[in-house]
């Protein structure tokens, strides 16, 4: 839909001198109502610049507008309705996504630039939870956005595995676990002695300075510290890779805070030769009055420093790796003062590039209302949850298909995509209070609706014969006719390059996930009022407009993190 609308701005172009075409095109839109038109292009703005009123603007591009793609067009209350050519739509949208097939909506417009995305980064020691998923759902499709565009990205994993909690989680297994009980239970363990840490420090107080004293001695590479500090991240990193490897996520760097403890020094070094760095009370900071925001933090009274620092070293580490177009940084909106502090801090370092750096927030997860928190206990595993979702499932397809192959595996792809996609689904800034019930809801406009819909299609072309590469335009005539079905899911198909381009300019995967429910409620209505494969003259059309189902559902379901599933 994009190249018409294209089309259409230019040739309104002649009609309108004083704007331009790309002003146009903005401007058009999709009418509510499909008896208002295909597009609409409101005169209401466009009668401030013209000096004429937005009917006579309407009447006169009416009258002006000729081109082959459209049907006919008419004025109404000062808009200019647009009725499409249907054979045009046929020749043109339904070929391009059959010929393109699962390559449609790809192309290369940012071939050569290069975006790092730092996303998920869990905390060693601690497992994965749901408030974990959204950086990580999130930071993935945002990773495929930009892959359908022709950027090359490098997905960053920056491991939470430093910090004061790993004394206190040393002091905790020397006092109430042992290697063969983490060796056995793996993170699940190192989460019990942890909690254990807290609710005993709360009536022992020297529990805490045991957990300085052995953090200093990890600082200082003691022996034993690093060994156990080492110990515990392999643990905690085969259970983490287990909850990727269900998500279909990989990275390509899992460089976390502790890869740039040898690296702060010379950018504090620097920070002081560009004497931005002032001392207050014994600390470093960098003083952003000037900016109405709160000093940056840079070191504190004791010598330590703090995540603007290491953030500040990894921006910097990452431009001279990967020289970067664009870094993203996927964290919850809570964080969104302290990115702007060290943004401005990189940009007071005169490093142009800052304007590069991008933080997509995305709104906390909450259960029963309350924050959530590994010390207090408040906390849903991901596990637990992926477990629970594929034991649901699983009772469906027992009932419904009790002979599916691999009804297990399925089972696992439908659940762990009804979770996915119910956080997807939402604009990432809205604060989410999770229920299971809302999760594992597999009515309506869900991920399982999307993957069944998908299924459906692969079903019609699996019992007509035709695998991918026997998928073509042959046989279609030039001027074969749509009915109102067939044209409104042909034109819902058009859009998907539209969405894309919103999704990735908005950094919004939730435009994506809105998108396929409108396609498959397209499709269903399509499937259950017409047939296909006992058309008469239409079957070959109606075969490929459900081929082109499938792959503009496979390609959102690629983009979002859902596995294609052929079958259900």
């Amino acid at each position: 839909m994009k190249d018409i609308k294209r089309i259409i701005a230019k040739q309104l172009e002649k009609s309108i001198e004083k704007l331009e075409w790309t002003v146009i095109m903005d401007a058009l839109e999709y009418p509510p109502n499909p008896e208002m038109g295909d597009l609409a292009l409101p005169c209401f703005k466009l009668s401030k610049v013209l000096r004429k009123s937005p009917v006579m603007i309407a009447d006169s591009l009416a009258e002006s507008l000729n081109v082959d793609i459209v049907e006919r067009c008419e004025s109404k209350s000062g808009y200019l309705n647009i009725l499409l050519n249907r054979k045009y739509m046929v020749n043109n949208i339904l070929k391009g996504v059959i010929d393109k097939k699962y390559e449609f909506g790809k192309n290369d417009e940012f071939a050569g630039k290069t975006v790092c995305i730092d996303y998920s980064a869990p905390n060693i020691a601690k497992p994965f939870h749901i408030g974990h998923l959204r950086s990580t759902v999130i930071g993935h499709s945002i990773r495929r956005l930009h892959e359908f565009r022709g950027y090359k990205c490098v997905g960053i994993n920056h491991l939470g595995d430093w910090g004061t909690q790993f004394g206190k989680l040393i002091v905790a297994y020397k006092n109430w676990s042992s290697r063969q009980l983490v060796e056995e239970k793996g993170t699940e363990e190192l989460v019990r002695i942890y909690v254990k840490f807290h609710a005993e420090a709360e009536k022992d107080s020297s529990l805490n300075d045991q957990a300085r004293k052995w953090f200093s001695k990890l600082e200082k590479k003691d022996e034993e510290a690093v060994a156990l500090w080492e110990w515990f991240k392999q643990i905690s990193l085969i259970d983490i890779e287990k909850t990727y490897k269900v998500l279909d996520i990989s990275f390509d760097s899992y460089a976390g805070e502790s890869f740039y403890n040898d690296k702060m020094e010379p950018v504090i070094e620097e920070l002081k030769q560009k004497n931005l760095l002032i001392n207050s009370d014994g600390a470093m900071i960098v003083s952003l009055e000037e900016y109405n925001m709160p000093p940056c933090l840079i070191v504190k009274s004791d010598g330590s420093t703090l995540y603007a620092t290491r953030d500040i070293t990894a921006a910097i580490y990452r431009k001279n790796t990967y020289d970067f177009d664009k870094c993203i940084y996927v964290t919850a909106t809570a964080q969104d003062l302290h990115f702007k502090q060290w943004f401005k801090v990189v940009e007071l370092m005169g490093y142009e590039w800052a304007k590069d750096l991008i933080h997509v927030g995305f709104g906390m997860v909450s259960l029963g209302g309350a924050k959530l928190a590994t010390r207090e206990g408040n906390i849903i595993y991901l596990d637990d949850l992926f477990k629970e979702a594929s034991k649901r499932v699983l009772a469906i397809i027992n009932e419904k298909n009790p002979d599916m192959e691999d009804k297990e595996q399925k089972a696992q792809d439908i659940g762990v995509g009804a979770i996915v996609f119910s956080d997807l689904s939402n604009n990432r800034i809205k604060d989410i209070d999770f229920s299971w019930e809302d999760s594992l809801n597999f009515d309506g406009s869900t991920g399982p609706y999307v993957q069944y819909t998908y299924a459906r299609a692969c079903s019609v072309l699996r019992k007509a014969g035709l695998s991918d590469d026997e998928i073509n335009m042959d046989g279609i005539k030039s001027n074969h006719m749509t009915n109102d079905d067939e044209f409104v899911l042909l034109k819902t198909l058009s859009l998907f390059n539209e969405k894309i381009d919103q999704a990735l300019k908005d950094l919004e995967p939730s435009c994506i996930s809105r998108y396929l429910i409108d396609v498959c409620m397209a499709f269903n209505k399509f499937y259950n009022c017409h047939t296909i494969l006992n058309a008469q003259e239409n079957k070959k059309f109606r075969i490929l407009l459900t081929a082109a189902v499938k792959y503009v559902i496979g390609n959102g379901l690629y983009i979002i993190g859902l596995k294609r599933t052929e079958r259900v």
